[in-house]
């Protein structure tokens, strides 16, 4: 019999226990409420707010923000008891039934805070059937949530007036301060104002507000809910409270983030509140000053070098300037990015042997199979160190190298820092790549120029300090899935970017050794001068059509990119990184790293240093008296010989030079002549400069071949192009030009057209002629009997 109730009992229990759970899947729980996404500051402090679906403000609440004092000023309010009860006080329910059916003190609905968060997720009429759906539904919501969990769903669904919405919505938009760091007087008005939020009006009745505020401290004194002395400091306290705008620091960061994560309520990031409106001012400021320029924008970023964290971000100058576009966000924009790539260039070309600092490249107007790069003031130097061209940020040599490192090994290693633009168009890229020949974004070079600061490792840049959306983010791709969105710390677009070695710690320190001793236009007698200042390594670009101004610099502390120019691509004629974007630049390092400590990075254990030959950069040969100290990586830098000099065999009078298979018994001396690359040498002739060459073989030699006198230099045509296509005039008496670049040995070449002879000429002559039609043959060989041919072809129209 025992036994049978038992069961009986049990199956009760289960059938019930079954029915309840039928009952909440068939009613289940109204949806969480839609939050304003905010965007939190590394800090934790809000920077930018939005309005949620409903166009309420209604940010959310975290558990942490609920202070102790908020609580307890809220629940000893709304309702003592409940930490003990489920939902419904069945005491209360009869209390206020008694008061309501006898007409006795004041007329309640013993509402406690579960059911009031009921009717605040689902808004119904006041009526008796409601009420009882009410009780209900906090009784499920008591089932699905814990005590702490109904309390923030409290506070974060009490209305304030208005569409203010939520106790952090109310703390922001009225006190301009986070629930956590309000007085007792501030959490107490915020504790009474949802009972009547259209009487209780911030801003308007304070006086009403201020009463009813003390009213209630006086009561929780009594109730010894506070100590008396923080109850008489709240009493005194005045209510200096009025609305305010919502937070909008970093507008275009924000809409990325929320963009990137939607339904997120919460995405704090990386910046920091102080540099952040720092970088924000600066950067606005100094766009006004250029709008006389015809210059209405600019884009900066500021990076930590040792987190990769960003901590400023700025997309535009003015985000609600519509008539230049300020809503486009420059950081991700893809320009030109002009002569910033160089730096990584010479990095690559270092590593792999092929420069050192004090090595000397030609600096003369070379054709590169097509392409004819000018310097930007379209002069020539002739020859100059590697130093100095990245320093002046000259355009021949820097092509001359990456023809030498290779298009293909660059491109790759662009792609590995996660240029996109890069990536997508490597297969088209030539030479010009360099100059700003292809797509980069502000974000992607201050990437890159964060790696040089860090030894040459790279590492993508962090925008979010949320785990769980950083998990998200890694697992999800979620990038690579939206269009628009840009790259998050983990994964960026399609590209998946790791850690990496981009370039050694050695090229890493060399590059940033020569771009630190370039003179800064704001510290013209050296930042050593003003030990306040930050010593930095920086470099500038300009797009072709002065349409982008870059400027980016770094040192251990910070990487900060400063772009300038008009996101409708329009030029200006002063808009160039050097003048442009580099004050700026300055301004926001003096500003954001002012009394830094000034450590700098010191030479890793894998450079070293030797002697090279101060004429050529080269390890000094045999005849080389001047000679000055350079960095070199043992093993990998190249030991060739210098030979910037020759010794030649010269007749008594000095008018001819003989041949070790010439050379008479007598009658002879050794003289040394300047032995410079043909295309430096031809270049210094026509520009008169001084050159001298050998002078002319003994015509008497009958084994002249080749290199016999000790010639290493080649012969080669410099016009027209080899493989190259032409298209002439009928019309028009145009003619072709013939010239060669030939060692300092050679007086005379003898021209040839399809194997007929068609000229003698100097080295250094410029021949002109007309080419017949279809394919020809153009041959050239000098007085040693060295020849060259190229083919193309000729059209006419």
């Amino acid at each position: 019999m025992r036994k049978r109730r038992w069961l009986r009992a049990l199956a009760g229990t289960v059938s019930g226990l079954l029915l309840l759970f039928a009952l909440d899947r068939l009613f289940p729980l109204p949806p969480a409420p839609r939050y304003s996404p905010i965007v939190l500051a590394a800090d934790g402090s809000v920077l930018h707010a939005f309005l949620n679906p409903t166009q309420k403000w209604r940010m959310k609440t975290e558990l942490a923000e609920i202070t102790p004092a908020l609580q307890q000023a809220i629940i000893h309010k709304e309702d003592q008891y409940f930490r003990y009860h489920f939902g419904v006080n069945p005491v209360a329910i009869v209390q206020a039934a008694g008061r309501n059916i006898f007409k006795s003190g004041r007329t309640t609905g013993a509402s406690t805070i579960t059911m009031q968060v009921a009717r605040l997720l689902e808004p119904k009429e006041r009526t008796f059937g409601n009420k009882l759906l009410e009780m209900l539904r906090a009784t499920q919501l008591e089932a699905h949530y814990s005590k702490a969990e109904i309390l923030q769903l409290y506070l974060n669904l009490v209305p304030y007036g208005g569409n203010i919405e939520g106790v952090k919505s109310a703390a922001l938009l009225y006190f301009q301060q986070p629930p956590s760091y309000l007085s007792l007087a501030q959490t107490v008005t915020l504790a009474i104002i949802p009972n009547q939020p259209r009487i209780l009006v911030l801003g308007k009745n304070n006086d009403r507000i201020v009463a009813e505020r003390n009213r209630w401290l006086r009561q929780f004194q009594q109730q010894h809910l506070f100590p008396n002395q923080d109850i008489a400091d709240a009493l005194n306290e005045p209510l200096d409270a009025q609305r305010h705008a919502a937070p909008t620091l970093a507008p275009h960061l924000a809409r990325r983030l929320v963009t990137q994560f939607p339904g997120q309520a919460i995405i704090q990031s990386t910046l920091r509140r102080g540099p952040q409106a720092k970088t924000e001012d600066l950067t606005k400021n100094y766009v006004r000053r250029l709008r006389e320029l015809g210059i209405s924008q600019a884009a900066v970023l500021v990076v930590n070098n040792r987190t990769r964290a960003v901590e400023a971000y700025v997309g535009s100058a003015d985000f609600q300037d519509a008539a230049s576009q300020g809503q486009v966000d420059g950081v991700r924009a893809v320009r030109s990015p002009g002569s910033t790539l160089k730096p990584f260039l010479y990095a690559l070309a270092v590593d792999r042997g092929i420069v050192t600092p004090k090595l000397k490249l030609p600096d003369v107007p070379t054709n590169f199979s097509g392409f004819r790069p000018e310097n930007f003031d379209k002069s020539c130097a002739g020859e100059v160190t590697v130093e100095r061209a990245l320093t002046y940020s000259l355009n021949i040599p820097a092509v001359r190298v990456l023809a030498e490192v290779g298009v293909p090994v660059f491109t790759d290693k662009l792609r590995a820092a996660g240029f996109k633009s890069v990536a997508k168009a490597a297969p088209h890229l030539g030479l010009s790549t360099v100059l700003g020949g292809c797509g980069a974004t502000l974000e992607e070079l201050t990437g890159l120029y964060a790696a040089l600061a860090d030894g040459g490792r790279h590492a993508p840049l962090a925008l979010i300090k949320n785990e769980e959306l950083k998990i998200k983010n890694e697992r999800l791709g979620i990038s690579s899935k939206r269009k628009n969105a840009g790259p998050a710390p983990i994964l960026n677009s399609s590209l998946l970017i790791t850690n990496s070695q981009l370039v050694s710690p050695a090229a890493a320190f060399l590059i940033t050794d020569i771009l630190a001793q370039r003179t800064r236009p704001d510290l013209p007698m050296g930042y050593e001068n003003s030990r306040h200042l930050p010593k930095i390594a920086w470099k500038t670009g300009t797009s072709y059509g002065r349409r982008d101004a870059w400027s980016i610099g770094y040192n251990q502390d910070y990487t900060i990119g400063v772009w300038v120019g008009n996101f409708s691509g329009q030029g200006s004629p002063a808009l160039t990184g050097a003048d442009v974007a580099s004050p700026l630049l300055f301004d926001l390092f003096n500003t954001l790293a002012y009394n830094s400590p000034n450590n700098w990075a010191t030479p890793p254990a894998t450079l070293d240093f030797r002697l090279v030959c101060t004429e050529t950069g080269l390890v000094p040969g045999e005849h080389c008296p001047n000679q000055l100290i350079d960095y070199y990586l043992p093993g990998t830098s190249s030991a060739r010989r210098c030979e910037h000099r020759k010794e030649a065999l010269v007749s008594a009078d000095g008018a001819m030079v003989y041949c070790r298979a010439c050379v008479p018994a007598a009658g002879f001396r050794r003289q040394l002549f300047p032995n410079p690359l043909p295309e430096v040498l031809a270049f210094r002739e026509t520009q008169g400069l001084p050159s001298s060459r050998l002078p002319a073989h003994n015509p008497a030699c009958q084994l002249v071949r080749g290199n016999e006198n000790g010639a290493g230099v080649a012969l080669a045509i410099t016009s027209p192009l080899d493989h190259a296509e032409y298209v002439l005039n009928r019309g028009e008496k145009q003619q072709m030009l013939l010239s060669c670049a030939a060692g300092s040995e050679v007086r005379q070449v003898f021209w040839y057209v399809n194997d007929r002879f068609l000229r003698a000429a100097k080295a250094t002559e410029r021949v002109f002629f007309r080419p017949p039609s279809g394919a020809v043959k153009i041959s050239c060989a000098d007085d040693h009997g060295r020849n060259v041919d190229i083919q193309l072809q000729v059209a006419e129209l």
